[in-house]
């Protein structure tokens, strides 16, 4: 069939062209059906690779389907529904299109069989998603918007230079695990792992995410990230240092998480963190780590645009977002409240939640595999996560004092976004059933054991308690927290001025030195000469005009 062969993520891209060309209610149906057309056109997709285009001495396979693909595809198409419902009202129509640019590419990349279809859609992420942050239209924005596309641009030509080196080297060109060991396959992971937020390039997200509109940034929490960790699921199972990076990422993102005092910057983090634990789970190799990876990238679109729909109602609603100048906000706007507090709860994985039967396939990973100091590192970061997402977030912003804010509830379209993503926290915690037929390899993995439900509530709780002691030292002042960013922002700028100074020094005494050269030829060619005859009066003048020609081209290649 010719549906089998289109590839789903093309419906939302064209999609995105098509948008500011439609009128208002017409606009609005389309962005609700695009996605489910795609998820429709995921669903039914046979597997294998579907597609096959001759390029060059190669083949392109821009449709493989498989579980893996499937599963992050059906994931990115409902993200694509519910965060086109909750910007249904967003009266900047670029951003629409190009957050279903985004979306469209972050699928292309799930169903790409090769590295060539990879790079393609990859670097469409980036521009897509640099105009969502781009179109809040605030000078912040843009200057975020910049950074964020140079930092990826340069993330993608290290991808590029990989893909052309490993291509060399292997004479082929499919997407398949890869064994590090090659400049190319090393340049390959780098790349990867800028779209992770690994460090040392972690600070692009906090920087960026949080200047989008309240709509941009539920999109952007979803696509970059987790197409990250759909390529290193795919092509680096089992990669050793992967378990120190994402160790690295999960504390990271706590510590950060717990200095800031803007709501978005902290959820961005936030996000830094649970990618860490996705992180480790790939490092770690098994199946059951893969596929507690997976799963925990599943579950955790779906809390975390929660949570970032929540914190964009509430800006939406008040114009404001950092937590001093938040709270009580619980007494008008309860269902934004109830729905950041049930996305708080999946993030620290409390029992009958989502994350509590995806984050723990992970650390029973590393049990499994005698890994004794990384099970001790994710549980101690499950209780890092409690203090900063499951606790301080909803409290400094719908609770602890009264701000005198009286806001109400957010318009309908997102109301309903946050009820439908809470519904399937809630939903997935309870029933895990689905969730786990969706993921690549078998698994007998049983979540609600006597044991693991006790010590994750003992866990929750005592961290709770440590929240509420340390209460005075948990609020946030006006404050600014210094991350690894300051090096690329100052060194950077320094360094790119000293750069420019000896361009423009070189560019001066060449300049200078033309002048000399340009005012000594004409000279010479204009001095009196006595005459000679006809041939000789012909020979000066034809002299005189080929050194004024030289001249100016000498002038006109040095500087034009």
């Amino acid at each position: 069939m010719i549906i089998d062969a289109f590839p789903p993520g093309l419906v939302l891209v064209f999609g995105a062209f098509l948008l500011p060309l439609l009128p208002g209610p017409v606009r609005a149906a389309a962005i609700l059906l695009l996605p489910l057309t795609t998820l429709a056109l995921i669903i039914s997709l046979p597997d294998g690779n579907l597609v096959a285009i001759p390029f060059l001495d190669y083949e392109l396979n821009p449709l493989r389907s498989d579980k893996l693909g499937r599963l992050f595809g059906i994931i990115f198409s409902i993200m694509a529904f519910a965060g086109g419902l909750f910007a249904l009202k967003q009266e900047r129509v670029a951003e629409l299109s190009a957050a279903f640019l985004y979306a469209g590419s972050a699928i292309g990349v799930a169903f790409a069989g090769d590295l060539v279809t990879v790079f393609i859609f990859w670097e469409m992420m980036a521009i897509g998603s640099g105009i969502v942050i781009w179109s809040a239209a605030t000078p912040a924005s843009f200057r975020a918007s910049m950074r964020y596309t140079l930092v990826h641009f340069a993330g993608g030509v290290v991808l590029m230079f990989g893909i052309a080196m490993t291509i060399v080297d292997t004479g082929s060109i499919a997407f398949e695990p890869m064994r590090v060991g090659s400049i190319g396959t090393w340049l390959i992971l780098a790349g990867f792992l800028v779209n992770a937020g690994a460090p040392p390039l972690s600070a692009w997200l906090p920087d960026a995410y949080p200047e989008a509109s309240f709509s941009g940034s539920v999109f952007l929490s979803a696509f970059t990230t987790k197409t990250a960790v759909y390529v290193l699921l795919r092509g680096f199972p089992g990669t050793e240092i992967l378990i120190y990076i994402g160790v690295f990422m999960i504390f990271y993102g706590i510590i950060y998480a717990l200095l800031e005092n803007d709501m978005r910057r902290i959820l961005a983090y936030s996000i830094i963190n649970q990618v860490g634990f996705m992180v480790t789970g790939i490092g770690i190799g098994t199946e059951l780590a893969l596929n507690g990876a997976a799963a925990h990238a599943f579950a955790h679109i779906i809390y975390k645009a929660l949570l970032l729909m929540s914190a964009g109602s509430v800006m939406y609603m008040t114009g404001k977002r950092k937590c001093t100048d938040l709270g009580g906000l619980f007494q008008s706007m309860p269902l934004t409240a109830t729905c950041g507090i049930v996305g708080a709860l999946a993030i620290s994985a409390f029992p009958l939640t989502s994350g509590f039967v995806t984050k723990s396939m992970i650390a029973q990973a590393a049990v499994d595999q005698h890994m004794l100091y990384v099970w001790y590192a994710l549980a101690a970061a499950s209780a890092g996560v409690f203090l900063h997402a499951g606790i301080k977030f909803p409290w400094f912003v719908f609770f602890q004092k009264d701000s005198g804010l009286r806001p109400d509830d957010p318009p309908w379209n997102m109301r309903w976004a946050m009820i439908l993503f809470a519904g399937l926290c809630i939903g997935i915690g309870v029933h895990p059933a689905p969730l786990y037929a969706l993921l690549p390899f078998e698994i007998d993995y049983v979540p609600y054991t006597g044991p693991h439900v006790v010590a994750m509530l003992q866990l929750l709780l005592f961290s709770g308690l440590a929240f509420f002691l340390m209460l005075p030292l948990m609020k946030r002042t006006l404050t600014l927290s210094l991350d690894f960013d300051w090096f690329y922002r100052k060194l950077g700028t320094v360094a790119a001025l000293a750069v420019t100074d000896k361009i423009s020094r070189i560019r001066n005494r060449a300049e200078a030195s033309g002048r000399r050269l340009l005012d000594t030829t004409i000279a010479a060619a204009t001095r009196p000469v006595k005459p000679r005859g006809a041939l000789a009066r012909n020979w000066e003048t034809g002299s005189m005009v080929l050194a004024v020609t030289v001249a100016l081209g000498l002038f006109a290649l040095l500087f034009f």
